[in-house]
């Protein structure tokens, strides 16, 4: 059995009390996002958040802490290149210099979306769970008679054209470069939003996108918020991508609800059978990295993000260090 990599998420751009948390907690290898804000110093203004420096900064300054830099969860904006209009050639030449100055930098994986125009969303962001603790929610309702966003419609036949122009150029990059593109979900996984059309939203969806460009560098985040609403049976699903391959990257998370009407949960709550998640995992040889994600906001902590609040992680992080813990002894 491989061990297993939790590579929690770093939500502030500064140390604070939640880095040595993480380091308290055993957590080595970070997630990260661009660095759009002075991390330190050395870094000047005029560096775009993807360029050589200001990533290097970054990863410098996770390191003097003790972390290791793994993943960067988040893009250059890329809304030219996902509604296919003028400029996206401009959008593209700055993934491409984000690629290559991680492969420079030594981190591995990018995850990225194909929402257009409207990114993830919740509705509701004081629901009470467990204990009273405040929670995220989702409801159709909420936005069904919400206008389009400003740039406008956008149909699934385009999205799965500009996806496929996008990978036939980006694919080879990321190769030359050693850095995996690790596709998220669509968020809620409707299949549109506000008038646009969503497509990273079903199991056909990231079998074509895998079929799409064939590389080792085509790979998926399997969100189990999101894959939980579009499959009946979770561990078959992970077992099936896992097989090919094609996992980099998971959000091991729960929710309860619809695709239409969902809240977010402990992760010890929610409708998935998270132990055979994890054995799914481990069985089949799973060797990228893991995190927690969309948490509940427990008693006397904060979040500046709804659903990523330290306690909450912490208390998700034990819970799946004990779960891989007890599958290593029965493998015994």
């Amino acid at each position: 059995m491989r061990n297993l990599r939790i590579a929690e998420i770093i939500t502030k751009p500064k140390p604070d009390n939640s880095w040595k948390l993480l380091k308290q907690v055993g957590i080595d290898e970070v997630v990260g996002t661009l660095p759009r804000a002075y991390f330190d110093w050395r870094q000047e203004a005029s560096d775009d958040p993807w360029s050589y420096s200001a990533l290097a900064r970054y990863r410098d300054l996770l390191s003097d802490h003790g972390f290791r830099l793994a993943c960067i969860e988040d893009n250059p904006p890329m809304n030219m290149i996902k509604y296919g209009r003028e400029g996206r050639e401009e959008e593209l030449e700055n993934v491409f210099r984000m690629i290559e100055n991680m492969g420079k930098l030594g981190v591995g994986i990018w995850c990225y979306n194909w929402m257009a125009g409207v990114g993830w969303m919740r509705t509701r962001t004081a629901v009470r769970t467990r204990g009273d603790a405040l929670t995220a929610s989702f409801s159709y309702d909420d936005v069904k008679n919400d206008p389009p966003p400003k740039l406008g419609t956008v149909s699934s036949d385009t999205l799965w054209k500009t996806l496929k122009w996008f990978l036939e150029r980006v694919i080879p990059v990321a190769e030359e470069n050693g850095v995996k593109l690790s596709m998220h979900p669509d968020d809620p996984p409707l299949k549109e939003v506000r008038g646009v059309s969503r497509i990273m939203n079903s199991i056909e969806s990231y079998d074509r996108l895998i079929k799409m460009v064939k590389s080792d560098s085509n790979t998926i985040t399997l969100c189990q918020g999101n894959f939980t609403l579009i499959a009946d049976d979770l561990p078959n699903v992970i077992e099936h991508f896992v097989k090919l391959g094609k996992v980099s990257f998971v959000h091991f998370r729960d929710v309860s609800g619809t695709p239409e009407n969902f809240h977010e949960t402990f992760i010890d709550e929610g409708k998935t059978d998270m132990a055979s998640c994890l054995s799914a995992y481990l069985r089949n040889g799973f060797d990228g990295i893991m995190r927690t994600d969309h948490s509940p906001l427990l008693y006397g902590d904060e979040s500046d993000v709804p659903g990523y609040s330290i306690l909450s992680r912490l208390h998700a992080i034990g819970y799946i260090q004990g779960l891989y813990d007890s599958l290593k002894h029965e493998k015994k």
